[in-house]
């Protein structure tokens, strides 16, 4: 049995659950409910604070965890992270009053920042060159510029909505984070097999998000030039339409990489194209 720490609540959490069960892994969570075992994989799932779980793998109570980038910097564990999981994108930015002048990261030499992650933005701020007063404070970052505890504030910001109604405005961006995956150091061979099946599917559910499944229908004197302009996975696939002359192609690309070719695929003699969202990859 593989025990993964993720966070109890918040987006995070949601996205974390929202991964396993795409890995096909069963279970049930519920708000009052601290753990939850995997009905049909060798899983169980402990809902942690998420400033806990980088320790909590670090010591061994949880075999892996998914946490936030900057999270385990702030903590200083950066050697326990295995996998970048590309979802709960964020970042650690400065923010002052939106009334402040403000030029340059200099204008903050001597100010007071309020932040609850005094190592990333002292770290930054070494690097700038800038000598602050750090004050820190675990929640409800945004309030302190408002009750006079701090000149700007140093938090993770998503959209900025939640800067924008305390009347606050971003400044600096001082750490970019997203969702990685985290593992003990001294996992059992046992707990080592199960983790590197977990990843195999984790690995397959990334690939399906980054990719689309097209058919399209084209004549068959247009087939060469269609197919130089399809990157797939391998070699595509064409098959003979019932209408003599015409040809189907099948193949799998980069949703970016589609959208910039559409209209090149258009302009080759492709007709009929179907995008198709693709639930598992496996290469």
């Amino acid at each position: 049995m593989l025990r993964i720490a993720v966070q109890k609540s918040g987006r995070l959490s949601d996205d974390s659950l929202a991964l396993i069960r795409e890995c096909g892994i069963s279970f049930i969570s519920s708000s009052l409910k601290l753990k939850t075992e995997s009905t049909n994989f060798p899983l169980e799932i402990l809902f942690l604070r998420d400033d806990d779980i980088p320790g909590y793998v670090a010591d061994g109570v949880a075999d892996i965890g998914i946490v936030g980038q900057n999270v385990l910097v702030e903590e200083g564990k950066q050697d326990l992270s295995v996998e970048e999981l590309g979802f709960s994108k964020c970042r650690l930015s400065l923010a002052v009053p939106k009334s402040a002048e403000y030029n340059s990261v200099k204008d903050l030499e001597g100010k007071n920042i309020a932040t609850s992650y005094p190592n990333l933005l002292q770290t930054y701020l070494q690097e700038q060159g800038v000598t602050a007063h750090i004050h820190t404070i675990s929640g409800s970052v945004e309030i302190a510029p408002s009750i006079g505890l701090a000149d700007a504030i140093c938090d993770i910001v998503s959209s900025g909505s939640t800067l924008i109604s305390n009347g606050l405005k971003e400044v600096e961006r001082v750490f970019k984070s997203q969702a990685v995956l985290i593992a003990n150091q001294n996992l059992s061979e046992e707990k080592k097999a199960i983790l590197e099946k977990l990843l195999f599917r984790i690995h397959a559910v990334q690939r399906a998000q980054r990719a689309k499944y097209i058919l399209l229908n084209a004549p068959n004197e247009k087939v060469d030039e269609i197919i130089s302009l399809l990157p797939g996975a391998k070699s595509p696939s064409v098959l003979p339409l019932a209408q003599e002359g015409w040809s189907s192609i099948h193949s799998v690309v980069n949703e970016d990489d589609f959208w910039e070719m559409i209209e090149r695929l258009r302009d080759a003699g492709a007709q009929g194209i179907l995008v198709v969202p693709i639930e598992k990859m496996i290469l």
